[in-house]
């Protein structure tokens, strides 16, 4: 199983060193397809994935991600408005096929999923994107690594006891402290081609916010398990599951490395 993981993590690393550096066309459709494959594994667990229901949130996705390549969000309170009454129409003139949890996961699932996946493209194209989009995973990948390191060692109070008996609270300081010491980092190594004032300060502070988040949105995909007693969300990834369970922190940490560099730079 180590070995399994190893090389899947190894090529997960080229395959997102490719996509990103690469931008444009090619990052977009890769986050689209994500976010389509993530929203499936999503339903799955709340069994409306091959449903009516399930259906309007793929296209809810995909009319969503229509707007973010051409970069007009004027409609997007319509796109809101309008999903919630057709899909409280299907519940409506469905009834009773469809419980209430039902209709309002469908809903949260194009939010959590689709639109938090977006922001990977979206920090992509910002100013200086080709080189902040990185503090995305440097602060996903970078905070769970040193987490896992600081719980190993150090680790002695429970963060989450019954959703992850694993992680304690000096983990999750020692996991926000790495994230920052690799923004700053590389904040000096790539600093110098940004446009931004101080890039220390701004990607450092930028990696140690979304770090924090980044531990929500690990916690909350486990909620999400433990609530509907599963164990992964998927088997595409060998050794990792499915992309919910890869990508699980890195929904929330690209809006809010997104919406930090909006206000820090």
């Amino acid at each position: 199983m180590f070995t399994t993981r190893l090389i899947s993590g190894i090529v997960l690393v080229l395959l997102a060193l490719f996509v990103v550096i690469s931008g444009g066309g090619i990052l977009f459709a890769t986050a689209g397809m994500l976010s389509l494959i993530g929203l499936f594994e999503l339903y799955r667990v709340l069994k409306i994935h091959n449903k009516s229901i399930g259906i309007l949130g793929y296209i809810i996705t995909a009319v969503y991600y229509a707007m973010v390549w051409t970069g007009d969000f004027s409609c997007m309170e319509l796109l809101i408005t309008s999903s919630v009454m057709i899909m409280m129409g299907i519940y409506v003139f469905t009834f009773p096929d469809y419980k209430t949890e039902e209709v309002t996961g469908a809903f949260f699932g194009v939010f959590y999923v689709a639109v938090m996946m977006s922001y990977i493209y979206r920090t992509r194209e910002i100013t200086d994107g080709q080189y902040l989009v990185w503090l995305i995973f440097l602060s996903s990948w970078g905070c769970d690594t040193c987490a896992y390191c600081f719980g190993m060692l150090l680790g002695k109070h429970k963060l989450a006891p019954v959703l992850s008996p694993k992680k304690s609270v000096e983990g999750a300081v020692g996991g926000t402290f790495g994230a920052v010491l690799l923004g700053v980092i590389y904040a000096f190594i790539f600093g110098g081609k940004m446009e931004l004032e101080s890039p220390v300060l701004v990607c450092g502070a930028a990696c140690g916010i979304a770090a924090v988040i980044s531990q929500i949105g690990d916690l909350a995909a486990s909620a999400i398990k433990r609530n509907h007693n599963v164990k992964d969300y998927g088997h595409l990834i060998p050794g990792h599951g499915g992309i919910l369970d890869r990508f699980d922190s890195m929904l929330f940490t690209a809006p809010a490395i997104y919406f930090a560099l909006f206000f820090l730079r």
